[in-house]
């Protein structure tokens, strides 16, 4: 569906992470991989700590820090330590991976690999619903989004807000991985929070792990007194989704919608094919997205002829749309396909690639960094919206009261009567000549 570089045939293996989610999770990248290479046969656990080392040379971007005689004499030191069981080597890991400085490179314990990978198909998962990442600044565990109906959305906790203990323990002393497999549970079970906001303020939340629903792409109708628009929201960016959005599409195009509302918010991210080929949905012959890796070289994806929908758009974007949801909205914006209305975005501009490794592991590696169709570097900075929107209370988010929604509505209603108004002025020119 997607016309791609031909030194682009390995990029189906490439994926954004979904930032770490703690959902039943959150102890992982909450991304949906359905490209998994396996490594090596591995026979005892040194074995494991060397392909994660060689996994880690052989791909990982980082252009100004990562130091190839260094990272040779890690492997030395490392491989000197008495490493006899997983849990050794998994640690071992971990302390080999540190001195990169790169969060979204990580190693992945058989519990966190399987429910990664399970999160990738399921409709339905245990967990508080929170998606993690560490603050460019301040280092601190952030809040990117919750999920919609889950614990920690129905607490109040959102976007921008920090996890700072987690059952009495420093997230400071957990780091990322730690808090998160610290919030991750049993569906019944209990942890306690201490959350603190942008403006400081501080306070303890006891949230229970319970189901949560995944489902990652919804729709309905909107109407007023004129006009019929569409509303598609995406929550993440798995496997199934390119298709459950063109059934979303036709489905809206069959109820002669005339505009398109495309909410993107808290969605921080997910599979890079799958975001790519929404956007192949929505542009016509168009630039997508460019990635360089370490070695500099790039590739450029171009959409397709063939779009599900060329009506008018507004896409709403938050602080905790990221990653795989940046793609789409910088290709949208940078195309003039569609008006973005919201707040900055998050600022995850790296793409990582996801190996397995021996007794049930993995490793997640950021292999490269993206730019959008204008070549802006979104790393650490967002994507500003053309239009800047208040923020909404929480308990109205996605309803009939959201105060976006109703922004995008009034927006399309009057991009749609102007048209209508130019089509009317271009038929009376025709009859008068």
């Amino acid at each position: 569906m997607l016309t791609l570089n031909p030194m682009n045939s390995s990029f189906n293996k490439l994926l954004t992470f979904k930032i770490l989610i703690s959902l039943l999770v959150v102890s992982v990248f909450c991304t949906n991989f359905l490209f998994i290479e396996k490594a090596y046969a591995l026979s005892d656990s040194k074995q494991l700590v060397l392909d994660a080392w060689t996994l880690v040379n052989e791909g990982f971007y980082d252009p100004e820090k990562f130091d190839e005689i260094q990272w040779k004499k890690i492997r030395q030191k490392t491989l000197q330590k008495q490493i006899e069981t997983s849990e050794e080597a998994y640690s071992s890991i971990e302390d080999m991976l540190r001195p990169l400085d790169d969060p979204y490179t990580r190693i992945l314990r058989p519990k966190d690999y399987e429910l990664l990978k399970a999160s990738n198909f399921g409709s339905e998962i245990n967990g508080v619903g929170l998606q993690l990442g560490e603050d460019d600044y301040s280092a601190k565990i952030k809040v990117v989004s919750t999920l919609g109906g889950s614990p920690a959305e129905d607490a109040g906790i959102v976007s921008g807000d920090f996890i700072e203990k987690v059952d009495g323990i420093s997230s400071e002393e957990l780091g990322l991985a730690n808090t998160a497999s610290k919030l991750r549970g049993e569906s019944g079970t209990k942890v306690l929070v201490e959350i603190s906001s942008e403006s400081g303020e501080i306070r303890e939340i006891d949230l229970e792990r319970r189901p949560v629903d995944l489902r990652p792409v919804r729709t309905k109708r909107l109407r007023d007194d004129s006009h019929t628009i569409g509303y598609l929201r995406i929550t993440q960016f798995s496997e199934s989704v390119p298709k459950k959005v063109e059934e979303a599409l036709q489905e809206l195009k069959e109820k002669e919608v005339e505009g398109l509302i495309l909410d993107l918010r808290n969605n921080s991210g997910g599979l890079v094919s799958s975001g790519i080929a929404v956007a192949d949905s929505l542009l016509s012959e168009r630039p997508v997205v460019e990635t360089k890796n370490r070695n500099g070289i790039k590739d450029a994806i171009i959409s397709q002829k063939e779009t599900f929908f060329d009506g008018p758009m507004v896409t709403l974007v938050n602080k905790g749309t990221a990653s795989a949801s940046e793609i789409l909205a910088g290709s949208l914006q940078d195309n003039s396909r569609s008006i973005l209305m919201g707040e900055q975005t998050y600022g995850k501009g790296l793409i990582q690639s996801l190996k397995s490794l021996g007794e049930d592991s993995g490793i997640a590696i950021t292999v490269a960094s993206y730019l959008t169709p204008n070549g802006n570097n979104i790393q650490g900075q967002g994507i500003t919206p053309e239009k800047l929107l208040d923020l909404p209370d929480a308990s109205e988010y996605g309803s009939n009261d959201d105060k976006w929604i109703r922004n995008a509505e009034l927006f399309l209603g009057s991009l749609l009567d102007k048209q209508e108004v130019s089509i009317q002025t271009s038929e009376l020119s025709s009859d008068e000549i």
